[in-house]
């Protein structure tokens, strides 16, 4: 008999039945299909592989390619900065992004301040659409200080911004991150493919290489897609 499905949120209570299932088991176990999970659970395979995605994130459990999920081995080192194209090929999922602006503007208060810059300096303002194996994941707006990237508009567009951060001896150490609860506005709603007011999170960040500060984002997650993993630790 399949267990019960509804009071809790679905992805999270399958999410703690493979948990309970995989503890304590070796790494390299093989976890639960994702076809078993639907069968066993009857929920839509979206669900599980949103339950999955948490516990590949967390580090209890991750993807091979072509093999299929296992347990993990323990991990203990700090979560790099990364970049949305590598942290979804890290849920194994594919990244793809659709520019929906690319211009250069003056730097507002907020982007000025953020970027250390004077107000009215030039930016570069990359709007993207981020989806993850076909489905809209996020709206990202960066604004990145023109002077450290001279030419980055006319090179054509990169896959990858944290790529092309590297090429030019840019790519972040460091960042500053903060994560907030809100709903959807209409525009957002429309683009994301969520119904209007729908909860989303809205993460911001500010990343530095060395002691220049390359990147100020904005960037607004489907709460139903994506979940936020951080690793904590005791410091020195």
């Amino acid at each position: 008999m399949a267990p019960p499905v509804g009071r809790a949120l679905k992805h999270v209570q399958v999410r703690e039945y493979v948990r309970g299932l995989v503890t304590g088991s070796a790494p390299g176990s093989p976890a639960p299909s994702e076809r078993e999970l639907v069968q066993r659970f009857g929920v839509a395979r979206m669900t599980v592989r949103q339950a999955m995605d948490a516990l590949v994130v967390e580090g209890l459990l991750e993807r091979i390619p072509g093999r299929g999920t296992f347990v993990a081995r323990p991990r203990r080192a700090p979560s790099k900065i990364t970049g949305f194209t590598e942290e979804m090929a890290r849920r194994g999922m594919l990244a793809e992004s659709q520019t929906l602006l690319a211009r250069r503007e003056q730097a507002g208060p907020g982007v000025a301040r953020a970027l250390s810059l004077t107000e009215g300096d030039a930016v570069v303002h990359w709007r993207r659409l981020r989806r993850a194996d076909g489905v809209p994941m996020c709206l990202e707006d960066a604004y990145l200080n023109e002077v450290l990237l001279p030419g980055f508009l006319q090179s054509g567009m990169p896959t990858s911004l944290y790529d092309s951060l590297a090429a030019r001896g840019l790519r972040p150490t460091w960042a500053e991150d903060s994560i907030t609860a809100d709903k959807a506005t209409p525009e957002e709603a429309g683009l994301l493919e969520v119904e209007p007011s729908s909860v989303v999170l809205r993460h911001s960040r500010r990343a530095v290489s060395g002691e220049k500060v390359v990147e100020v984002s904005r960037t607004v997650y489907r709460a139903d897609r994506f979940t936020l993993w951080v690793q904590l630790g005791q410091g020195c």
